[in-house]
């Protein structure tokens, strides 16, 4: 089994469009060519866990956070984030991180935390944007009726008119057209100097970016008219209520903050959680926001959208002073205890897709902090 396999699994779970954008997701050490048959997951990748990976011969390490995140401006061996990259590629081990894609993506990291604090109503906090690729652009022509099947076919030859696993998609709307030619001109209908009316078909298209030069040539090529109208649209990207960075969640039962803290401790496998009470917080709760890791630029976010609890790793003092103001209360379970314990359900769905790949779970990944 190649990279390229591995790495499209990962991609159909957390698809990178879905990374924020200061994130740096995606394969970083090593070629997508490489062999990636033993596949070791971690949440940080340190020198133990690599050596780990090392000893029981894998050729893959799925990092959640990402071990080159700041440019690099030298490769040495004398730090260790430059001794890890250089000792990866040294041991032909290639890197992935989907880091913040993993967090947004549907059944990903946040998700599985909401599944464990009960039923209710789960959205995203800041819903990501996104748009296919085939989808980038609308392309718009106007001909004669006869025409419209040739121009609709060549431009789906192009690679307009995508959607999904559809092919040959466009809307067509008749209507009239006008012209007058003027001098110099070949009008392929009517004469030149007198007005024309044209029976016409608004033809419409969508059409990826990496396409919308032939596209245009092709209607230019094929249209009937010495000037084919041409009109391109760029699309927005489109909210999507179950994706985005941090989760929002509504429970159909109001809870109270031992049970929460509870749930909390279940979910995550730890033996305490940080709590900060809001100013004239409830005896019950019912709206949570949440975000793995350091989740505190969602706060304020949390608190708009009138979340009454705010779960996340860690966040800096005055943002916990400023939620507590606010009314807000605040759990804190530390930064990787939010994450970690998806790295099981990570393996199982890797497993369900490459069942002849062998998935391991670091053992010696762990919080680098300890309570005395």
């Amino acid at each position: 089994m190649k990279a390229l396999e591995v790495i499209n699994s990962l991609e159909s779970i957390a698809p990178l469009e879905y990374a924020a954008d200061w994130d740096n997701v995606g394969l970083l050490i090593g070629s997508s060519n490489w062999d990636a048959n033993n596949i070791l997951l971690t949440i940080d990748l340190t020198e133990s866990v690599l050596r780990e990976a090392i000893r029981n011969s894998a050729q893959m390490i799925v990092a959640y956070h990402p071990p080159i995140f700041e440019p690099l401006s030298s490769l040495t061996d004398v730090e260790t984030k430059q001794r890890i990259v250089l000792e990866s590629a040294r041991a032909g081990i290639a890197v992935y991180s989907p880091h913040t894609a993993l967090d947004a993506a549907p059944g990903g990291v946040n998700d599985w935390i909401v599944a464990g604090l009960g039923s209710g109503d789960n959205r995203a906090l800041e819903a990501s944007a996104t748009l296919p690729e085939s989808e980038q652009y609308k392309l718009v022509t106007f001909c004669p009726a006869d025409d419209v099947d040739r121009i609709r076919n060549t431009l789906a030859v192009s690679g307009a008119g995508r959607i999904g696993k559809y092919e040959l998609c466009s809307f067509e709307l008749k209507g009239t057209g006008t012209f007058l030619a003027g001098k110099g001109t070949n009008p392929a209908i009517g004469k030149k100097g007198a007005i024309e009316k044209v029976d016409e078909v608004r033809l419409e298209m969508v059409c990826p970016k990496a396409a919308l030069a032939l596209a245009v040539t092709t209607i230019k090529q094929f249209h009937p008219y010495e000037e084919p109208p041409i009109e391109i649209y760029k699309l927005q990207a489109r909210p999507q209520r179950q994706v985005g960075q941090g989760r929002r969640l509504v429970l159909d039962q109001k809870v109270s903050l031992n049970e929460l803290v509870e749930r909390i401790k279940n979910r995550l496998g730890v033996k305490q959680v940080r709590v900060a009470l809001g100013e004239n917080a409830p005896r019950r709760f019912r709206s949570i926001g949440l975000c793995a890791g350091a989740g505190g630029s969602l706060r304020e976010e949390a608190t708009q959208q009138g979340c009454q609890v705010f779960l996340t790793g860690e966040m800096r003092h005055h943002d916990v002073l400023a939620a507590q103001d606010q009314g807000c209360t605040i759990i804190l379970a530390g930064h990787t205890n939010t994450e970690r314990g998806y790295l099981k359900v990570l393996r199982k769905r890797l497993r369900r897709d490459l069942p002849s790949a062998t998935v391991m779970i670091s053992k010696k990944d762990s919080d680098p902090l300890r309570v005395m």
